[in-house]
């Protein structure tokens, strides 16, 4: 397999987040496929003025002249009115996980690595449809916030607090706390503007009771979808059949994958985590999508929808 440009697995640097710049013009309108969806497509519910004609009605005082249908009106004999989708601003708010489960990789990418990759490419579709982009950066304390911010700024703010992060994080070991994943949907919560696009990438090890209320909280007023990454070897898929050490910061395990029920019991519980998943995303009304850290991001597209 062969690494993203620029890319070593491990490390994040400017140039492979800047990469996905010159990507993301695949996915622009007119392109339908499920990572637009994922990066700010939004069609408004209102009617008005707008560039996507949506239906013809019966005029009605107060409509602007400037929209009447005049073939309709003529064959019809009663003046008629075109309408159309109209255009409103949707901010899109991320929320990247960089912590330190998320720091494994077995194939091609630290997930954590892939994760980046994911929102560089949202960030640059985003503002590429004029829409403003915001994020929490997940991974040391406190969490660090990019307010949504228009135009190439809230890309490169958001890329250069992402990869500050993940140095970080690389650099200093830190101990697993739920209590962070909660912090980043409070702070989430706060920053986001009501109508937001809400796309948390995460491997979700982190989700507590609390943080899932909150994220029901968020679903309320905004649209919300789950990127849920994760390497291969958590589904037991791995071609080693030798013994190895595999360990966090806390602990390590001998682990002997030449095992049928070693490699068994791993996809027993990755499919147990994506059941909870899934149930969460009933919950909220909300899509999941499932992204491998052994593939790159763009061999991917358009096969994710969970």
């Amino acid at each position: 397999m062969i690494l993203p440009a620029h890319s070593d697995g491990i490390h994040l640097s400017l140039a492979e987040l800047l990469h996905y710049q010159k990507q993301s013009v695949r996915w622009l309108p007119p392109a339908r496929s499920i990572w637009s969806y994922l990066s700010g497509q939004h069609d408004s519910a209102g009617k008005g003025r707008g560039m996507d004609f949506a239906e013809v009605r019966p005029y009605q005082k107060g409509d602007d002249i400037r929209s009447i249908d005049w073939r309709i009106t003529a064959r019809t004999g009663k003046p008629h009115t075109k309408l159309y989708n109209e255009e409103r601003e949707c901010p899109v708010m991320l929320a990247v996980d960089l912590s330190s489960t998320m720091h494994y990789g077995t194939r091609l990418l630290y997930k954590s690595v892939q994760a980046a990759h994911i929102a560089s490419l949202v960030c640059w579709l985003t503002v590429a449809q004029k829409d403003r982009v915001g994020a929490v950066v997940i991974g040391t304390k406190p969490v660090i916030d990019c307010p949504p911010t228009a135009r190439q700024q809230g890309p490169l703010q958001i890329i250069n607090a992402i990869k500050g992060v993940h140095e970080m994080s690389l650099k200093v070991a830190q101990e697993q706390n739920p209590d962070t994943f909660l912090q980043a949907m409070n702070q989430l919560h706060r920053l986001c503007p009501k109508g937001s696009e809400l796309i948390i990438i995460s491997d979700f090890n982190q989700l507590s009771a609390c943080a899932e209320k909150r994220l029901k909280q968020l679903a309320q007023h905004n649209t919300l979808r789950l990127v849920h990454v994760f390497d291969p070897i958590e589904k037991g898929e791995t071609a080693f059949r030798g013994r190895c050490w595999l360990g966090d910061h806390q602990r390590s395990l001998p682990i002997s994958f030449g095992r049928k029920s070693t490699r068994q019991s791993l996809q027993t519980d990755f499919e147990r985590h994506q059941q909870r998943l899934a149930t969460l995303s009933n919950q909220l009304q909300a899509p999941v999508y499932h992204v491998s850290a052994g593939k790159p991001l763009i061999d991917q597209l358009g096969g994710l929808r969970g």
